[in-house]
C-alpha cells in the first residue's frame, strides 16, 4: 500500500490513500507518506475527520483547524461510497429557517457512523432507512456541491428526529421558520415516503404553528388512512387530550418560539 495525494483530491482539498496500481511509476514508501502527513498535521496544515481521509487547512480555516463541514462531507461520503444528505436543522439553515446555529452538522445517511471530529468541527451521522430516495437539492459551495434535503423532506425528518432537532419546541420553532418554503403536494409526496406517525404529528405542530394552509394538504393524506392515535412525544406521558384532526395524543404542550 503506498498513500499517494492526486491532483484532482488537492484542488478539492482533500487528501485520500489508495493502492498503486502496477503500471504506475513507484512513488515514496507508505511510512514516508505517514511521516510527511504527521508532520503537516502537527503544523495544523491538515486535519482528518475519518480515518484514511484528510484535508487540507487553508489560513483562513486555521482558527477552527479544519475546513467547514459542507466543504469536504460531499467528497468524504463519495469516498465511502455512501448516499446522504444533510438534514435538519443543517438543512433548515439553507432555506433561512435555522433559529439558533446548529453546534453540529447533521447529515443523514443508511448506515450508522461514528461522528466525526475535525478541529473544532463536528459532524453528527443519522441513519436512515433509503435515505438515497429522499428528495433533495444541489447546493454550491467553495468546494463543490452539497446535497441538502427539500424543505418538506426537512420538514417530515424534524418531525421524525425531534431528538437531533433539539425536542418538539424547537421543531415547531423551526417549522414555522421553514413554512413559506414549503409546496403543499410535495409535502405530501415526502410523507407518503415516512412513516405515517411523522406525518400526523407534522400535521399537528404545522396547525400549531398557524399553517394551516399547508397543513390541510396533509389532512386528506392522514385521514384516509390513520386509524390508531400516535403520541405526539415519545418520550412524554402514554395518555392525554386527542385531537381528532390528526389522530394525536397531546402529551406534551408545543408552542413556537416568538
Amino acid at each position: 500500500m503506498r498513500g499517494t495525494i492526486s491532483t484532482a483530491s488537492c484542488k478539492a482539498g482533500a487528501i485520500t490513500s489508495r493502492r498503486h496500481r502496477p503500471q504506475e511509476a513507484p512513488g515514496p514508501s507508505a511510512d514516508a507518506v505517514k511521516l510527511a502527513l504527521n508532520r503537516l498535521r502537527k503544523r495544523g496544515k491538515i486535519a482528518s475527520p475519518a480515518h484514511g481521509f484528510s484535508v487540507i487547512v487553508p489560513p483562513e480555516y486555521s482558527a477552527i483547524g479544519c475546513l467547514p463541514a459542507d466543504q469536504f462531507v460531499p467528497q468524504l461520503m463519495a469516498n465511502l461510497d455512501l448516499p446522504y444528505y444533510a438534514g435538519l436543522l443543517t438543512a433548515a439553515q439553507y432555506y433561512g429557517a435555522a433559529h439558533h446555529r446548529p453546534q453540529e452538522f447533521q447529515v443523514f445517511t443508511e448506515k450508522s457512523r461514528r461522528p466525526a471530529k475535525c478541529g473544532r468541527v463536528r459532524v453528527r451521522f443519522i441513519a436512515r432507512k433509503q435515505a438515497r430516495l429522499a428528495a433533495t437539492r444541489p447546493f454550491n459551495t467553495p468546494r463543490g456541491t452539497l446535497t441538502v434535503s427539500t424543505p418538506e423532506v426537512t420538514a417530515i425528518d424534524l418531525t421524525g428526529y425531534p431528538d437531533h432537532a433539539g425536542g418538539l419546541g424547537q421543531s415547531i420553532t423551526v417549522l414555522s421558520e421553514l413554512v413559506e418554503q414549503i409546496d403543499p403536494n410535495k409535502l405530501v409526496a415526502a410523507a407518503q415516503a415516512a412513516p405515517l406517525s411523522w406525518a400526523q404529528r407534522l400535521g399537528y405542530l404545522l396547525e400549531r404553528a398557524d399553517a394551516r394552509q399547508t397543513a390541510h394538504a396533509l389532512q386528506d393524506y392522514v385521514r384516509s388512512i390513520a386509524k390508531d392515535y400516535t403520541p405526539l412525544s415519545l418520550r412524554g406521558p402514554k395518555d392525554g387530550p386527542h385531537n381528532k384532526n390528526w389522530k394525536i395524543i397531546v402529551n406534551e404542550v408545543v408552542e413556537p418560539e416568538i
